[in-house]
């Protein structure tokens, strides 16, 4: 899913959409939190929507208690009949792209009072679009079955670059239901009409409406200190019985980050379904496609990364300027966590993946954690996601757990509802550790890429109260501080070893009891580094973020062409370089698309590996890696006949992290990843 998006109150440092999640503030209580600073500026909207007719009026009035020059902001959509700055007309807008913006003169009396009227027209609803599309798309769209006005459309009036808390009073035709994130203050149904009021006292970022023909279930839990937590689930009808499961889920969840971490930090949590595959997370809510929702596993893994964030992201905002670290923290506490208490075996697998991942990016394809704001592309969310999550990991090897904790809890208790950096997380963690970490940060946070840590020699010799090993590592510039662990197999087992590496070539001295038989390096996968080619298998993702990766479509014209260009374009999600198949393979990572006979002849006519027993014969289309003898990866889908093709469209982009996927139809059948190496040398 994707997590936190980021809100137009960063919109000229950093202006993106990201894949299940949004970062925003909020506190749904009826007064602020006492840690919690009063908003300048304050928002008492009401605003009425028609889905069928797709229109939308609104009045705003704007309590500005700061004497400084403001803009005002409104999508260039939508007209305003009437506005005022206190006593004074509203004037003319500039127009910028899709918004229009009015300059609202410095003023010493305050506080001023901004009124304004709008009107127009929303887009139409299109539950056509995949999963991209959505996340990408900021039009404030309605229909029937839905409505989304996201904050980045400008879909009400705001001040730019201003934290704002606000009143919302949404009126709907009778049978819809509508929301923003907030305190639900009051509802009524009649027979022509829905209105609901919602507040947020606390300041925020921004406002994102959500409506539709829902069916609402509410339970209530006790939080931490007896405080009441309204659960709700705004559901469309096809999906209503889902709702038990997941107000329980819920509960389960925010007990388990108010022991880890503090209060939940709102008075509700509510789980809204869209008509669209929509991924977000607001403060106080979820908003998740009706399909996400029915998958099975979503209530076990993405529903929880979605109320976590209500403490990092949504309760405590990034500094976005700085680097956003919520998605690390988020994915480290959520994702990673719950494989944790699955089993070892289930979170190293999770490692073992964001460490292919991270070796399947080209050089130059990441960036340094400082920039990192949203996930756009899987390049970044290897980076902001991945990589981060995995820094969080070795500093908890680093600290103890405990400690680590501790540092969390006291992170929340001082930046709860306010915004802060990687410089304020590196400045609990030290506070409570007691320990200096400006160059463990800063090396992880600044650089971009990753070390490259291999054996470069081994040997042991006798001694008389036992055996001595000699290992020699060397890393790649730039040198980073590194605790590397090294297993040593003896005769009697398996012993583990931390060696601090800090130049480009170290040598250390290991004494053990008894006749030592191997070395290996980081068996466990715990430190973040670039995979050597041998320890890392190709998957396909490898050819879905490389950007000098080339297309080769088998098919020569017709319908099966375009359902290979369209599928390629799906993979690559970017301009296509296509190599006509009769070509000699450029040294570049390859995507071959093509039937079963013409792939068979191609891999033989470029003298490459045939397909593998494990894909052979199963399926109607398969896909799958291959590591060229110059170490270049080429990923080939073969598929029966057109429709078979045309079925992988929309499943198979989701299956980057494999090395081979079987299909029947759009379902997969069979999927797996090449073994991953470990750098051993056995000891003479």
């Amino acid at each position: 899913m994707d997590g936190v998006r980021i809100r137009r109150i960063w919109r000229n440092t950093a202006w993106f959409l990201l894949p299940l999640f949004v970062a925003t503030v909020a506190s749904a209580a009826s007064t602020p939190p006492p840690v919690a600073e009063a908003a300048e500026i304050d928002y008492d909207i009401t605003v009425r929507i028609d889905p069928v007719k797709r229109t939308i009026e609104g009045r705003s009035i704007i309590t500005a208690k700061t004497s400084e020059e403001l803009t005002l902001v409104l999508g260039r959509r939508f007209e305003v009949p009437r506005g005022r700055v206190d006593d004074s007309p509203l004037g003319p807008s500039a127009i910028t792209g899709k918004m229009r913006a009015w300059r609202i003169s410095g003023d010493k009396q305050i506080p001023r009072r901004i009124e304004v009227h709008w009107r127009g027209e929303l887009s139409a609803l299109d539950t056509s679009l995949d999963h991209p599309q959505t996340l990408g798309r900021n039009e404030p769209a309605s229909g029937s079955a839905g409505t989304f006005l996201p904050d980045s459309s400008g879909w009400y009036p705001y001040i730019a670059e201003k934290l704002a808390s606000y009143r919302v009073n949404i009126e709907l035709p009778s049978g819809q239901r509508g929301l923003v994130a907030g305190r639900l203050v009051e509802e009524s149904e009649s027979d022509d009409e829905y209105r609901a009021r919602f507040e947020f006292l606390a300041p925020t970022g921004g406002i994102d409406l959500m409506a539709g023909p829902y069916k609402v279930e509410t339970n209530t839990m006790r939080g931490a200190g007896g405080k009441p937590i309204e659960l709700r689930t705004y559901f469309h009808p096809q999906i209503a019985d889902l709702a038990p499961d997941y107000l329980s889920s819920v509960k389960g969840y925010i007990e388990l980050y108010e022991a880890w971490i503090g209060e939940y930090p709102f008075t509700e949590f509510s789980v809204v379904s869209s008509p669209t595959p929509t991924g977000f997370g607001m403060p106080t809510l979820t908003y998740l496609g009706i399909e996400v929702l029915r998958l099975p596993f979503i209530r076990a893994t993405s529903l929880g990364h979605e109320v976590l964030h209500n403490w990092w992201g949504n309760g405590v905002y990034p500094d976005y300027a700085l680097g956003n670290w919520s998605e690390g923290l988020t994915t480290f506490m959520a994702d990673y966590a719950y494989k944790e208490r699955e089993s070892p075996g289930a979170a190293r697998e999770m490692r073992r993946g964001w460490l292919r991942d991270f070796a399947a990016l080209s050089p130059g394809q990441d960036a340094p954690l400082t920039t990192f704001t949203s996930r756009t592309h899987g390049a970044s969310q290897i980076v902001g996601y991945n990589k981060a999550a995995m820094m969080f990991l070795m500093l908890r090897d680093l600290l103890g757990r405990e400690t680590f904790d501790r540092a969390l809890q006291a992170f929340w208790r001082e930046q709860r509802f306010h915004i802060a950096s990687w410089v304020d997380l590196r400045g609990a963690f030290q506070a409570v550790s007691k320990q200096e970490l400006n160059s463990f940060f800063d090396q992880w946070l600044t650089r971009a890429g990753a070390p490259v840590v291999r054996i470069a020699e081994a040997g042991r010799t006798k001694l008389d109260s036992g055996h001595r090993v000699t290992v020699t590592l060397e890393q790649t510039a730039p040198e980073y501080r590194l605790r590397v662990p090294m297993a040593i197999r003896t005769e009697e087992g398996e012993e583990m070893h931390t060696l601090d590496l800090e130049r480009g070539r170290q040598t250390f001295t290991l004494d053990v009891r008894t006749l030592p038989l191997e070395v290996t390096l980081d068996p466990d996968l715990r430190l973040f580094r670039r995979l050597m080619s041998d320890e890392a298998p190709p998957i396909l993702r490898q050819i879905m973020v490389d950007r000098t990766a080339i297309a080769i479509l088998l098919p020569e014209s017709g319908e099966v062409r375009g359902t290979a260009e369209t599928l390629a374009g799906k993979l690559q999600n970017r301009s296509l370089k296509l190599v006509p198949p009769t070509d000699s393979l450029p040294p570049a990572p390859a995507l071959v698309i093509g039937l079963e006979e013409q792939v068979d002849a191609w891999l033989t006519r470029h003298q490459l590996p045939g397909r593998p027993e494990i894909v052979r014969g199963k399926g109607s289309a398969q896909a799958w890696t291959v590591s060229r003898s110059d170490g270049v990866t080429l990923a080939v889908v073969s598929a029966r006949d057109a429709a078979s093709l045309a079925a992988l469209i929309r499943p198979l982009p989701h299956y980057g992290r494999q090395s081979y996927v079987i299909f029947d139809g759009a379902k997969a059948i069979g999927r797996g990843a090449w073994p991953t190496r470990v750098q051993a040398v056995k000891l003479n």
